[in-house]
């Protein structure tokens, strides 16, 4: 009995050996063939993509969260306002944005940063911003708001200070002599105050932009701006630090591949709006635009 065991005892130990040898080999392996990025889990890498709190920004970057961990890489999300978003991003302490309004709303980062950036191209247009009002407003200029700032409580309600929109508000009421403020805050604030005004059929102006669900959820439009202190209509850019193609080239061909139609950004939007976790929203949406995602990541 005794010699039995120490032979089944010095069999178990060179078996154990031979596992342990086996897995770091394996374990080399896949290191040596993803040049660091990759282990024998199927871990490809961290990819860091910075947004802010706009609605589309938020559904495109939880859409790619989910894509890209799908296909094994892991995927941190840090929200941010404008300018330290841009900052991090030439900085390469964060490795996507998804959601750069260009060539108008964030040409001064860009200006800026564009040298440690690179820009992987346009995935939605035609984009535009300016005051959004609802249609039941009488007026349909920025002109005829210097004369009814009153019937709007004197505001303009706004978003994040940092925000390119804010800019070109500020630079509206500069250009058509209004008497009246342009209130910052977040999307979220602006769209409660929206939501709580056009319930009780009261007079509102607000910053919009498309695409948003906003103008799926309330009948609004935009007031006319014949000085063009918003521009014309932009493009929505994906931009990532400047080093990111070379250290995770699939991703960056698939990024390059992006496009989305009003149809697709608001479907994802909606889902989210009626109470869907942005991740959530996102699982769901992908099987039922199988095509779509697939003429991306394919």
């Amino acid at each position: 009995m005794i010699t039995r065991y120490k032979g089944w005892r010095r069999f178990a130990v060179l078996a154990l050996v031979f596992v342990v040898a086996l897995t770091m080999t394996v374990g080399c392996s896949n290191n040596a063939g993803t040049g660091g990025n990759g282990d024998a889990t199927g871990d490809k890498g961290t990819i860091r993509i910075g947004y802010v709190n706009w609605a589309e920004c938020v559904a495109v970057s939880n859409l790619w969260k989910v894509l890209l961990e799908e296909q094994g890489y892991k995927v941190t999300l840090t929200q941010l306002d404008v300018a330290p978003l841009f900052t991090g991003l030439s900085q390469g302490d964060l490795d996507l944005f998804m959601d750069s309004w260009l060539p108008i709303t964030h040409e001064s980062y860009w200006n800026e940063y564009q040298e440690s950036l690179e820009d992987y191209g346009v995935w939605y247009e035609p984009a535009k911003i300016g005051v959004a009002v609802p249609k039941y407003v009488t007026i349909d200029s920025l002109e005829q708001l210097k004369d009814e700032a009153g019937k709007f409580g004197g505001k303009i309600i706004g978003i994040d200070p940092g925000a390119g929109i804010m800019k070109a508000s500020a630079r509206a009421v500069e250009d058509y002599a209004l008497d009246i403020e342009v209130v910052q805050g977040s999307e979220a604030a602006m769209m409660a105050e929206l939501d709580r005004a056009y319930g009780n059929q009261e007079w509102i102006a607000i910053t919009g932009w498309s695409p948003h669900w906003m103008f799926d959820s309330y009948d609004l439009k935009y007031l006319d701006d014949p000085k063009e202190s918003y521009g014309e209509a932009e493009k929505l850019h994906t931009l990532a630090y400047k080093e990111f193609s070379k250290e995770y080239p699939e991703v960056a061909a698939m990024l390059k591949k992006f496009k989305m139609s009003d149809a697709e950004i608001g479907s994802l939007e909606a889902l989210i709006n009626e109470g869907m976790e942005p991740v959530a929203a996102a699982k769901q949406w992908i099987p039922e635009n199988q095509a779509v995602v697939d003429s991306w990541i394919k």
